[in-house]
């Protein structure tokens, strides 16, 4: 019972180290795509994978080598966060190197005029650099104070992982409804890597979450956009529903796989649209107009004239692709399609080219917008979850994400960050209790009495001349 409860206390750290989410997936839950709103990391092969591994160290531990289980069993670890360490190494050298200046003995007032440049320079955000200075400054017990680097890491961590959040789930989103199919509408200029994202979700949903998946090749003003995504829709292995002489236009096409979607049962369509930028007026109009198509076909009633009510709640994911080594230039097209089309999610592509992966923070929070999926590598299993723990942690070097051999290193700078709040408030609550004690009163003294029958005899004599003088 001890070895199975050890396999079992191993078993749930291998998953929390991974810091994905993961569901059992069984028969019953698969014929349901109902069952499907989730992150798709550990969606299936993640979990038979850690099964495999509580089944290898209850195996080596019965022959008595748990030594050997132990260190297979970190080697599987190591493995699923070296993607994440990798992927995030050029937008980590680059901010760790700017950040080695804060700790070479300049002036604690400098250093925070220089941290908050070294913040802007990766491309975090103003927000999100004032945020982090100011919680810096508020957490010295003095303006002379200086922060150690760890103190300053925990911050920074603390800080960024809050930028992070939204409202707005993490999890893709999938028909609630067994007779309509999941419709994920896939926007983004050229050259963000949209065509390959498409594949590889498309990928993804087939192999680890076991769909049937339709591609609709919408972009038909391209030049060999279809054939690039039909090449794609090949190595996933699904079907692509394309424009032929009959069927031209965007939304023809995509009414068509729309049809073909609803009659032949497919768990999800995926909507390839034409790359454009935001200030094409004509293009983005296109793209509002596709998404009635699609709320006007997958109409569940009709109004009294027998027209159809459109849908409103599809496209049940609207994600715009985003390359990371644009940086904060593409909040601007980011922010039009916003408000012109209304999107659910973002998707980071390309983040192990690049050197501004902290992009993703401004954008994500001044969008208020979720970063669902992230690529970080051209392979087709290169396409995850946005996990905002191993993010931040890629990004500022900490753990086993960052390429460190630390052991549980985030949760060490989370509890000294929690330490050092909490020596904050403490000092403000004393603070306070001495501003609100009340001030005795001074003691009044009573005004000096002086009469004739105690003056000192000089001030008689004084008071006599005076008297002579004023006589004459």
């Amino acid at each position: 019972m001890k070895g199975q409860r050890l396999c079992s206390f191993l078993l749930a750290a291998i998953l929390q180290q991974t810091a994905f989410a993961f569901v059992v997936v069984t028969p019953s839950s698969l014929a349901s795509k109902t069952q499907l709103n989730m992150v798709f990391d550990f969606f299936k092969d993640r979990t038979k994978e850690g099964i495999d591994q509580l089944n290898n160290l209850a195996k080596s531990a019965s022959q008595g080598q748990l030594g050997k289980g132990l260190a297979d069993v970190a080697s599987y670890t190591n493995e699923r966060n070296k993607a994440f360490a990798e992927g995030l190494s050029k937008s980590r050298n680059r901010f760790l190197d700017r950040l080695e200046f804060l700790f070479t003995g300049i002036d604690p007032e400098e250093m925070m005029q220089e941290l908050e440049d070294v913040l802007l320079q990766a491309d975090l955000g103003i927000a999100t650099a004032e945020d982090i200075v100011q919680e810096v400054q508020s957490l010295r017990e003095s303006s002379r104070q200086r922060l150690s680097r760890e103190d300053l890491m925990s911050i920074m961590r603390g800080k960024i992982l809050e930028a992070l959040e939204t409202e707005q789930s993490r999890m893709i989103q999938f028909s609630q409804d067994p007779n309509l199919p999941t419709v994920l509408f896939i926007l983004g200029a050229n050259g963000m890597g949209k065509t390959t994202t498409i594949g590889k979700l498309a990928h993804r949903l087939r192999t680890e979450g076991n769909q049937t998946v339709l591609v609709a090749a919408c972009d038909t003003f391209r030049a060999g956009a279809v054939a690039q995504l039909q090449q794609w829709a090949d190595r996933a292995q699904v079907d692509l529903v394309g424009p032929t002489d009959t069927v031209k236009s965007p939304a023809a096409v995509l009414y068509s796989a729309l049809d073909k979607a609803v009659l032949e049962k497919y768990d999800t369509l995926l909507v390839d649209t034409s790359g454009r930028l935001s200030n094409n007026e004509a293009l983005t109009q296109e793209l509002v107009k596709m998404k009635r198509v699609i709320q006007k076909r997958l109409s569940q009633q009709n109004n009294e004239k027998g027209f159809p009510i459109p849908n409103m709640n599809v496209p049940h994911e609207t994600l715009l692709v985003i390359d990371a080594a644009q940086g904060r230039m593409a909040l601007d097209s980011a922010q039009v399609w916003n408000k012109e089309i209304g999107l659910t999610g973002l998707i980071l592509t390309k983040l192990d080219g690049s050197a501004r992966g902290g992009s993703v923070v401004a954008v994500s929070r001044d969008l208020q917008l979720p970063v669902k999926l992230i690529g970080v590598g051209e392979g087709m299993e290169d396409l995850r979850d946005f996990e905002p723990d191993g993010f931040v942690d890629g990004l500022l070097g900490i753990g086993a994400a960052g390429g460190s051999s630390k052991v549980n290193e985030g949760a060490m700078l989370q509890a000294r960050l929690d330490t050092l709040r909490a020596e904050r408030d403490q000092r403000s609550q004393e603070k306070q209790t001495v501003l609100a004690a009340p001030v005795a009163p001074r003691p009044v003294v009573p005004p000096l009495q002086v009469n004739a029958a105690n003056r000192s005899p000089n001030s008689r004599r004084g008071t006599k001349s005076k008297r002579k003088k004023s006589k004459k």
